[in-house]
């Protein structure tokens, strides 16, 4: 497989490979090759094997040269954020604590990667436990700098074309935040659309699955399959599911109106990304206007980090209780954070998200998208941080789908995502809005 096909979108590789263009072990030995080239530099893999590999890719060529019929990612590629359990393999959560736990049972979305054919290319490193205690991991456009985190290896995995597609976690900014600094694709869904069965619980009232890709298109297919109700996860409901990819390919109606919101964050991004911003609404013109939120929006930051640290002290419980000075520092911190809180600030907390949906329901009744940072800036150079999530806690609080797309540069050479927030819900819409800033700004073609 050449260079240039190691670049292709997951949908293409599909395509590919259920026509027998491509065969899925070809695919799968170029991409080996790949990793074993350039993961001592980059480390974006906890575990990798690749007879594992070359196994499934022989096993689903066979399944579709015998005439069978083949799922939505037949033969794609995935890297697996090392918190979602996966049968038989290791799954250790990114903590001494875990060392040597091996799942009895897959995750749901790991499930639904089999259902669908998906080619399971590893398990992607984490951070600690999913926080903010830095992982090994390094940015692929600079090793000197962060990935970000804590789906360090999930980004970092896709920007350095180990493969086109990886799923990650976000509880606070830890999908697009990467997505960001790595230069992908990143995209959050509305809280409760990807079932967390099998998934390390962090903070319940916050955590959400997400993917990384190289086009929003990708994006769309991968969530579209991960989707659905699992009577295990109370935060899913039985309705059905979005049709993702369809929405997003489709042409949009009129050309989209963004709200630029710089939020209570603005004063703490830096001139790169300021200057950045300015000059991106004003070439957006007449389609984006700056609006500002209420002062409630910031008050609920504080609101969030309460939710975060109270359930993340349940969560973890066991772990502090088995081993509490192997944590890391950021973590052991959060613990006693959450330790302290009392209950009523926490029950308090949780009211916050109904209060702010009525601002918000006015500007989408407006706007497409709201259009706002990232991220405080490009990765921040040296491994002791995973950086600032300050754009990012807001959205994941009140549920609604977010998407980071690699369209702006800083100075030193470092990429820069714009972020697009959408009514919760309407994961369809925001993901056909993205498509067409995509292709506005950053594409080989211009929106129409």
């Amino acid at each position: 497989m050449s260079a240039t096909s190691q670049a292709e979108t997951a949908l293409a590789l599909h395509e590919n490979m259920k026509s027998g263009a491509l065969r899925v072990p070809d695919l799968a030995a170029a991409l080996i090759a790949h990793i074993e080239a350039n993961e001592p530099d980059i480390s974006a893999w906890a575990w990798f094997d690749p007879d594992f590999v070359r196994a499934q890719a022989e096993a689903l060529e066979k399944h579709r040269t015998e005439g069978r019929t083949v799922g939505r990612l037949h033969g794609v590629p995935v890297g697996i954020k090392d918190i979602i359990d996966t049968k038989r393999i290791p799954t250790e959560n990114g903590c001494v604590l875990d060392k040597g736990r091996v799942p009895k049972e897959d995750a749901f979305v790991v499930s639904r990667l089999k259902q669908h054919g998906a080619l399971i290319m590893g398990k992607t490193v984490t951070t600690e436990l999913a926080f903010m205690d830095p992982a090994p991991t390094r940015n692929p456009h600079n090793l000197e700098h962060t990935p970000g985190g804590s789906s360090s290896g999930s980004a970092a995995a896709v920007a350095a074309g180990m493969v086109p597609v990886a799923i990650g976690t976000q509880t606070g900014g830890s999908v697009i935040r990467p997505a960001s600094y790595c230069g992908v694709v990143g995209y959050k869904p509305t809280f409760g659309l990807i079932p967390r069965t099998g998934i390390l619980s962090e903070a319940p009232s916050l955590d959400t699955v997400g993917v990384f890709s190289r086009s929003v298109e990708d994006a769309a297919l991968l969530a579209e399959v991960l989707m659905g109700h699992d009577p295990k996860d109370r935060a899913t409901s039985d309705l059905p599911v979005p049709g993702l990819l369809q929405t997003c390919l489709s042409d949009v109606p009129v050309k989209p109106e963004f709200a630029f919101i710089k939020t209570s964050a603005w004063a703490e991004a830096d001139e790169d990304t300021q200057s950045a911003f300015e000059e991106l609404v004003e070439h957006l013109g007449g389609q984006c206007v700056e609006i500002n939120l209420p002062s409630q929006f910031g008050e609920a930051l504080q609101a969030r980090g309460t939710i975060h640290v109270a359930e993340m002290a349940k969560a973890y419980f066991a772990y502090a209780n088995r081993g509490f000075d192997q944590l890391g520092p950021e973590l052991q911190k959060a613990i006693e954070a959450g330790n302290r809180t009392p209950a009523r600030d926490y029950i308090s907390a949780l009211d916050w998200p109904r209060v702010l949906d009525g601002a918000l329901d006015e500007i989408f009744g407006r706007f497409d998208a709201i259009l706002t940072p990232a991220a405080t800036g490009p990765a921040p150079k040296g491994l002791g941080s995973t950086g600032n999530p300050a754009f990012n806690g807001l959205w994941t609080f009140l549920g609604t789908p977010a998407v980071s797309l690699p369209l702006l540069t800083a100075s030193n050479g470092m990429p820069m995502g714009v972020q697009l927030v959408g009514q919760a819900g309407n994961d369809a819409r925001l993901l056909r809005t993205a498509r067409w800033l995509f292709k506005h700004l950053g594409g080989p073609e211009k929106a129409e």
